[in-house]
């Protein structure tokens, strides 16, 4: 009987809907790329690339939460796996961001990430996995998990499009400003060595 199972209260929604704000705001590797695509491809070409976070996020609070996590906890290895692969793939992103240069309209050179590419990026994803699992740890009550889980993930579905769609609009209007080439590799190069620093928390394990 659903009467019995306590859903997140109005106490618990406020700090989850702020949680999801703060996170899915703040940089980030989804928010730098999302602001380079905004900046080399425009607006309607990112909107792929914004869905598939948006979606790719989503679904993952949905199913880590219902259980994926525990595999990772009893297969360690695969964790560090993913952890390191993930690290190594978002440093071949910030390359290929530097190296971007300015991308025109119609330049096959380079192209914004698919819908799928972004989803399947978020499992690769340092801050997205943070952010689950401490939404996950601190949020959800234990009375009622499951039907809690699904009320977080959709508030913090509906709170990230928005948050990261931020970023996309401040990369797209930089391209009213930034005319030459040299400004656009400069703010590329920019982007992609905040994208390397956002892998501090890998860097601080291997030091360890």
């Amino acid at each position: 009987m659903t009467d019995n199972i306590p859903l997140l209260s109005a106490s618990l929604l406020g700090p989850v809907a702020l949680f999801s704000l703060v996170s899915s705001i703040t940089p980030g590797p989804n928010n730098i790329m999302l602001a380079s695509s905004g900046l080399n491809f425009g607006f309607r070409r990112t909107l792929p690339h914004m869905f598939g976070v948006n979606i790719g996020f989503t679904l993952m609070i949905l199913l880590v939460g219902a259980g994926l996590g525990a595999v990772f906890h009893s297969s360690p290895l695969l964790y560090t796996v993913l952890k390191y692969g993930g690290a190594a793939y978002l440093l071949y992103l910030a390359w290929k961001i530097a190296t971007a240069g300015e991308i025109r309209e119609g330049d096959r050179r380079a192209r914004p990430f698919t819908f799928l590419q972004a989803a399947a990026f978020q499992w690769i994803n340092p801050k997205a996995w943070v952010m689950v699992v401490g939404l996950a740890a601190t949020y959800i009550p234990e009375a009622g998990f499951f039907m809690n889980l699904v009320v977080a993930t959709i508030v913090c579905g509906i709170i990230n499009l928005p948050a990261i769609g931020v970023w996309v609009t401040f990369g797209t209007a930089l391209r009213r400003v930034l005319h030459k080439p040299g400004a656009v590799r400069a703010f590329n190069l920019g982007m992609a060595v905040l994208l390397v620093l956002s892998l501090y928390p890998v860097a601080e394990d291997l030091l360890r």
